[in-house]
């Protein structure tokens, strides 16, 4: 039977979502959308924030935004989501420093929620998070799942052999120094013999609707060196999907849920779960996108309007990629089999 892992855009759980948070259920923050959470058999999210209550804001250069949550809500709300893996190659996991970025560290290892891209030092911060998802109890029908973060978002947030920080890398795919790291952060992730190894990338500024080529010949790199599914974001908006030797390259997943202003064009505040079945095995077999939209800094169901928006500009956008999908109810689904 195909399991089914879930990927997500930017989660945001910080400033007014964190207030909100705090007068209502644990729940409340995923809308409409906890029970097809609930009902995947894995979810890989980006955690766009430290989970904290200590530490000050960033001041040795200029930041303009920092988030942060309250562990106390934020660790139940992501298991009550069924969260099995968080990446933190990001541009606000320091956004309070050290004791937050070890903070957020220590409450997600507590929670047994598998977490890469962020660490003590840049060996930790490559490290890939590992999780089997399915029936456990059922060794045939399970999956072994491996993801590693990067990022080139904010490189004075790099960790380094002695410092904490993210796995940052400046992305060019004909950098002979920059690949020879990746691949190297790649082999560290199948010496834990996966079924599904995932590159997680939050890559490129914000509000940019396509792909840079760079980006583009990274991406078609990455599954080239194996990696069987490339979960990109950082956009704000969601951008492009490609298929490269049958495998799917999200260019970036938009934002999952926030409390960011909406841009009335580019409407930040609808995208998609990206939903990846595969074989047990690890072979996909298909990518279904459900339309979602934020409201009052929490994720719903996308309504009529918003999901034929979504649907149509995905549509156009992976068009000249030759990206084609078919429809079922309010989803895209992109056939993967061969």
């Amino acid at each position: 039977m195909p399991l089914r892992l879930g990927f997500t855009g930017d989660v945001m759980l910080g400033r007014v979502v964190n207030d909100r948070q705090r007068r209502r259920s644990v729940d409340a923050v995923w809308g409409t959308v906890l029970e097809r959470l609930r009902g995947l058999d894995g979810l890989v999210i980006n955690l766009e924030c430290c989970l904290s209550t200590r530490g000050q804001q960033w001041q040795r250069t200029y930041r303009p935004f920092h988030f942060r949550a309250d562990p106390d809500w934020a660790i139940p709300a992501l298991e009550h989501a069924g969260v099995d893996v968080c990446t933190l190659a990001n541009n606000h996991i320091l956004d309070y420093e050290e004791v937050a970025l070890r903070d957020t560290l220590e409450a997600l290892d507590e929670a047994g929620i598998a977490r890469t891209g962020a660490g003590e030092t840049i060996d930790e911060a490559l490290e890939p998070a590992v999780r089997t998802i399915g029936d456990t109890d059922t060794s045939d029908d399970d999956l072994e799942i491996a993801v590693i973060g990067l990022t080139d978002n904010t490189p004075e947030y790099a960790a380094d052999e002695e410092s904490p920080g993210t796995g940052w890398i400046e992305i060019d795919a004909d950098d002979a120094e920059m690949r020879e790291r990746v691949r190297e952060t790649l082999e560290r992730a199948r010496e834990t013999n996966p079924d599904l190894l995932v590159a997680s990338l939050h890559w490129g500024p914000n509000m940019v609707t396509e792909p840079p080529e760079s980006f583009q010949a990274f991406g078609r790199w990455l599954i080239e060196e194996g990696v069987d599914i490339v979960h990109g974001h950082s956009a704000h908006v969601f951008q492009a999907i490609e298929v490269h030797e049958g495998r799917p390259i999200i260019y970036d997943a938009g934002d999952f849920v926030d409390d960011y202003r909406v841009d009335p064009e580019l409407r930040n505040d609808r995208s998609f779960l990206f939903v990846l079945s595969v074989t047990p095995d690890g072979d996909p077999l298909e990518l279904r996108l459900h339309p979602t939209e934020i409201e009052d800094c929490a994720v719903d169901e996308a309504s009529s309007e918003a999901a034929e928006w979504a649907r149509e500009r995905m549509r156009n956008l992976s068009a000249p990629f030759g990206t084609e999908f078919d429809r079922d109810g309010d989803a895209l689904v992109l056939s993967l089999e061969s």
